[in-house]
Parts: C-alpha cells; sequence; structure tokens
C-alpha cells in the first residue's frame, strides 16, 4: 500500500526547536515574568489580557509570522475563525478532493460556503480547478487526507500566492512535528489546536498574517471570548515540550513498523506509517479480525478511544480504529486494519499488547 506521510523532525531538530523556543521565551520575559500564571479579563490599553498578548508575541516570533491569537474551541475553532477571517458567506473555499474532516464541514456548511474541489496531488488539476472557479480562499490540510495523498505543502501554497488566492492551512497534527507549518511556506493563516500540543483543551491558535488575525479579533470584542492569561501560559508550556516528545513518539513509531514487518506477530500482513490524520502506525492483518483484536487490546491497558489525539491526558498507547476520512476512501479497511498511537509507550509496550490480542 503507498504512502507518503509527512517526515518527522528528528531528535536533534526536535531539541533544536525546544531551544528555539525558550530563547524566544528568555528575550519576551525577563526576570520572574515567566514565573506567572496571568492576568484575566480586558486589559484597556490591549482589550485582552496582558499575558496573552506577550505569549501570543512569542509564538509569531517563533513561527516566524506576522501575528498569531488564541481562540477558543481548539483545532475545530481555529479553523472556524480562520475561515470566517477570509471568506464571507456564499463565497467560494477551494479544497482537496478528499473526504472534509466532520467539524471543517460543518463549520463550511454553517457559512454556506461554495465548495470546489481539486486533486492537490495533481497541481494541472489544481491549477485548472483556480482558474476555472476562481476561489476566494482555499483550505488546505497539512496531514494526509487519503492514504495515497502525496502532496508537498510548499508546492500548493506557491501556486495560490502565484494566483494571489488567500490560504487557510489546517495544521493539526503537523505542528511542532515537522520542520514548517502552513504559515511557514508563505500562507495566510495556519490553524491548529493546543490541546493537540500538550496544552490545555479548548484553545486553538491561528498564526499568520496580521490583516487576517485583525479581522478575526473583531469577532473576539467580549470579555468571555478572550484566552485568559493563565491558559495562554499553559498552552505555551505545552508546546516547548511537544517537540521532543512527538520526535520520542516517532522513533517508536518505527521501531514498531520494523519489528511487525519482519514477523515477529504472525496475524499481521503488513505496518507502515501514515498521517491518519495523526502520525500513527497502520497495521492490516491477514483476516478480518480488527474488531476483535481492539477488544481485546483494551483489555490489556491500550486507550480505546481518544481524549484529544495526543493531548496531556493519553499517556497510554491507542489502540483504535482506523480514521474516518480513511473508511471513506476505502470502506473494506475497517475489518481488516487498525491504527495505533503510541502516545508515551515505548515499543515493547505496543508489540506486547498486539501479540498478546491477537
Amino acid at each position: 500500500m503507498k504512502n507518503t506521510p509527512l517526515q518527522s523532525l528528528t531528535m536533534p531538530q526536535a531539541q533544536q526547536q525546544q531551544f528555539k523556543l525558550v530563547d524566544i521565551i528568555c528575550r519576551h520575559f525577563p526576570g520572574a515574568d515567566f514565573l506567572s500564571q496571568g492576568d484575566l479579563g480586558l486589559a484597556p490599553d490591549r482589550h485582552q489580557p496582558r499575558m496573552t498578548q506577550r505569549i501570543e508575541a512569542v509564538i509569531a516570533e517563533y513561527f516566524g509570522a506576522e501575528a498569531a491569537a488564541f481562540v477558543n474551541g481548539a483545532g475545530t475553532g481555529a479553523l472556524r475563525a480562520g475561515l470566517a477571517a477570509l471568506l464571507r458567506p456564499n463565497e467560494t473555499l477551494l479544497v482537496h478532493d478528499a473526504p472534509i474532516y466532520p467539524t471543517t464541514q460543518t463549520s463550511i456548511e454553517q457559512m454556506g460556503l461554495h465548495v470546489v474541489y481539486a486533486d492537490f496531488n495533481n497541481t494541472k488539476q489544481l491549477e485548472a480547478a483556480i482558474q476555472q472557479h476562481q476561489p476566494t480562499a482555499c483550505l488546505i490540510q497539512h496531514t494526509r487526507q487519503k492514504i495515497d495523498d502525496h502532496y508537498a505543502l510548499q508546492d500548493i501554497i506557491t501556486l495560490l500566492n502565484q494566483y494571489h488566492i488567500p490560504s487557510l492551512v489546517d495544521d493539526n497534527y503537523a505542528a511542532m512535528k515537522v520542520a514548517h507549518i502552513g504559515c511557514e511556506c508563505g500562507a495566510t493563516l495556519s490553524a491548529f489546536s493546543c490541546f493537540k500540543l500538550l496544552g490545555p483543551q479548548g484553545v486553538g491558535l491561528l498564526v499568520g498574517k496580521q490583516a487576517m488575525i485583525d479581522r478575526l479579533r473583531l469577532s473576539m470584542y467580549s470579555g468571555g471570548c478572550q484566552i485568559q492569561g493563565y491558559q495562554a501560559m499553559e498552552a505555551l508550556r505545552g508546546l516547548v515540550f511537544a517537540p521532543v516528545m512527538h520526535a520520542v513518539q516517532s522513533d517508536v513509531s518505527e521501531t514498531v513498523v520494523t519489528r511487525l514487518n519482519q514477523g515477529e506477530v504472525p496475524q499481521v500482513k503488513q505496518a507502515f506509517i501514515a498521517n491518519a490524520q495523526s502520525k500513527v502506525v497502520l497495521v492490516e492483518f491477514h483476516q478480518p479480525i480488527s474488531e476483535t483484536v481492539l477488544a481485546a487490546a483494551h483489555t490489556l491497558g491500550a486507550l480505546p478511544y481518544p481524549v484529544g489525539a495526543e493531548s496531556k491526558f493519553e499517556i497510554p498507547p491507542l489502540f483504535y480504529r482506523i480514521s474516518g476520512t480513511f473508511r471513506q476512501a476505502d470502506p473494506t479497511l475497517e475489518k481488516r486494519m487498525i491504527r495505533i498511537n503510541p502516545n508515551r509507550s515505548g515499543a515493547e509496550t505496543i508489540i506486547r499488547i498486539l501479540r498478546e490480542s491477537c
């Protein structure tokens, strides 16, 4: 089965990303300023908590962007706010010819957007769709929506910029794991969840062009819409630890795939790494035993469902059905394939649970 997962940061690269972020923090937070949970409410001179604004400046600098903004609603809220900043109701949104993530689909329907599809794996088809439909904006999912997706994010953004089409990149499951996210490749906005990066639940981030960040802030006037200082501080602490923790997880995934493909568990036909949507190990069995294997694995300590997909609450490995978008792409996979997310576990634990479950 051909697949092209995103290239994860190596451990040395992940360490350098951690060090880079901490260095920026040091320059924005002298003395004991960082030893605080942050303030609350609408500071009169900036209409948001002062700590939240300081941390947004740190994050913008880290990603080399003009601005950043925390929003409520985690990744879904960030994407919804990004769509609202780039488009108005009934305008046209260009997307990849693949199943749209369900919560994103809901946001698109709520705005009454006209959706046009193009295969992002085929730049000629993408360019033809741009010329034919002249979309108002484009939504790009950084991670894979279909197993055989192989498009390069940079190539898509470069083409869109040639036609002056604003772009919103769904960087969930990619931020702090890969070398560059959408805004670093020239996209108008990047959107992702802090909850997936060891941060607090319900907090999302948008990073990118100042004009678009200013536009989305128009819908955040009230105090209840603000991400409070303590939430922003918790999100920043999570971002510091995320690169190295995810690099460890990536190394474990590589080890598990190698051992399974060497035949350690006879019931396994093949294993490979894919972005579905988070980067996981996909395990295909010779027989249609997925349902019973999952049931057994959950009695042995594997998590039966995600909380926030790699959130701070998820420590044991996740043994779960393949993603909804993958099931839509090929419904037959559901009976013979599962996905495993190592979370904080090691290869030995995963192999043991899988062997005993089979």
